[in-house]
């Protein structure tokens, strides 16, 4: 590998900017590869978008209350993967978040009243991962109530790619170094050592909203209908960029005592948590070299 180049690819797929980066001994070699990531990508995009009416996931929310709808099995077995999140989760992660109203929270920057709590706790009545029932003999998918809508935001970028997948080594021999963002500047104010895994942050910086004075994540919590807060930002880490992304916005919900806890149960598996009050909650299995406040 000492001959080889670092080569890099910016591409919007699943409606975030994806960089891609690999070694490779030439440009040809590299764009090889970089074109077969984003087609990949591409293709996993196109099964669970929700916004193209022939997707799989659109198929199986339009049959909600009606009938089954039989799937590939990537899609089945994902969903089924998701499942057992939602089971060790005790819901905090729920793939039937789909199922709440954009209206309610659609944090498009325009927002600038809070949803009446009565109306939400009525709109979450569709929100229960039970009720998606999963057939092993047809492959089929069905959500028991009329509504119902399934979404894979909380772990279908993570399936993809995650936030950051690493995997070997760079050209040196040494692991790859990611920086941890700092959530009230951007900026990495840690980092870590990693190989052949992969780290998905779920943060309120990037998407939120700002009434009477106070920010409002855009992670929800399905059990209320109403913004999680209390956390800034929860980092995973983890050897597979699913299990990553699909644990980050749970434990922003279950909140850091009970979010720790569950990732120290974990083998493989560790968390960096940043609470409202920029104190820094790590999990037992992880090496954060922290600066600044942090450290």
């Amino acid at each position: 590998m000492s001959s080889s180049t670092l080569f890099r690819k910016v591409q919007k797929l699943m409606g975030n900017a994806f960089e891609i980066s690999v070694y490779a001994h030439d440009q040809k070699e590299a764009d090889y590869v970089l074109n077969e990531a984003v087609h990949e990508i591409q293709r996993i995009e196109a099964l669970l978008t929700t916004f193209n009416d022939a997707s799989q996931t659109n198929k199986i929310n339009q049959a909600a209350g009606l009938h089954p709808v039989v799937v590939d099995k990537e899609v089945f077995d994902l969903i089924k993967r998701a499942q057992k999140i939602s089971i060790l989760t005790q819901g905090a992660f729920d793939l039937s978040y789909g199922s709440i109203d954009k209206r309610l929270w659609n944090f498009d920057r325009e927002m600038n009243s809070l949803p009446d709590a009565t109306t939400a706790k009525k709109m979450i009545r569709l929100i229960n991962y039970e009720n998606i029932i999963l057939n092993e003999q047809d492959q089929s998918v069905f959500l028991s109530e009329k509504g119902m809508r399934i979404g894979f935001g909380g772990i279908g970028k993570g399936y993809a790619a995650g936030d950051l997948s690493a995997w070997g080594y760079q050209a040196d021999g040494n692991p790859w170094t990611i920086g941890i963002a700092d959530p009230n500047t951007k900026s990495s104010f840690g980092y870590l050592s990693i190989t052949n895994q992969a780290v998905a942050t779920s943060g309120n910086y990037e998407k939120f909203v700002t009434i009477n004075g106070k920010r409002y994540s855009h992670t929800i919590n399905p059990k209320t209908g109403m913004p999680v807060t209390g956390i800034k930002s929860v980092t995973i880490l983890s050897p597979h960029a699913e299990i990553s992304d699909a644990l980050a916005t749970p434990v922003t919900v279950m909140g850091t005592t009970v979010g720790i806890d569950l990732i120290n149960q974990l083998p493989g598996i560790g968390c960096v948590i940043v609470d409202d009050n920029n104190q820094l909650f790590t999990s037992k299995n992880i090496n954060l070299k922290t600066q600044n406040q942090y450290a």
